[in-house]
């Protein structure tokens, strides 16, 4: 039987970088002999493709409530979890999912200010024992993460906030990792992209 494989999720604020460096994190892993899965919150699966475009990109989700959007994501990360990350971890495949249940407990949990119990409630509900081995978390101050982020050309609800939710969400994050120092990992993401890079992939090989 195949050992378990490692589950690996990247967080951060909006701009803050993920993309890139997810991408580096694929090349590197597969040249090192790994076999790669590579997902995306909201999304992933043929049910989450649809809710991540209720969710993110259709103007007509403008009116959206707060506990609407929460149950959503959770519906994607359910479907995704059960139906692409529990099977490769079985077979003994690295997972990297570009956001993962602590952007819903910062997004909607402390941006939102959802009732932090009510979040992971449904948070656990959603994944069961499904836990990432490591999260890393690129910091970056909103400001700089909305400049980069509203550069793109595609709509995105997400993106359509004002900065003191950003600075909540900033916030939201530093705190989960605060009360999790052993499995969520810190990144300073205003430092050069080589920078940034290198710590990353320092937390990476400690787990693969």
């Amino acid at each position: 039987m195949a050992q378990r494989g490692k589950f690996i999720t990247f967080e951060g604020g909006e701009g803050s970088g993920k993309s890139t460096h997810i991408e580096h994190a694929i090349s590197r892993l597969r040249e090192t002999g790994h076999t790669v899965v590579v997902v995306r919150e909201p999304g992933g699966t043929d049910v989450g493709e649809q809710i991540r475009d209720v969710l993110q990109y259709s103007k007509k989700s403008a009116g959206m409530v707060a506990e609407t959007e929460l149950l959503l994501f959770c519906a994607s990360r359910a479907q995704l979890v059960r139906e692409i990350v529990k099977p490769a971890l079985v077979e003994g495949k690295i997972v990297i999912a570009d956001r993962f249940f602590d952007s819903t407990t910062v997004y909607q949990g402390v941006g939102r200010k959802i009732p932090a119990d009510s979040v992971a409630f449904i948070n656990r509900f959603a994944v069961g024992d499904c836990l990432p081995d490591l999260t890393l978390i690129i910091d970056l101050d909103p400001l700089t993460g909305l400049e980069r982020a509203r550069g793109r050309e595609l709509f995105d609800r997400m993106e359509n906030q004002s900065l003191e939710f950003y600075q909540r969400v900033r916030q939201g994050y530093l705190d989960v990792a605060a009360r999790e120092p052993q499995r969520v990992k810190v990144i300073h993401g205003g430092q050069p992209i080589a920078g940034v890079w290198k710590q990353i992939w320092e937390h990476i090989a400690r787990v693969v």
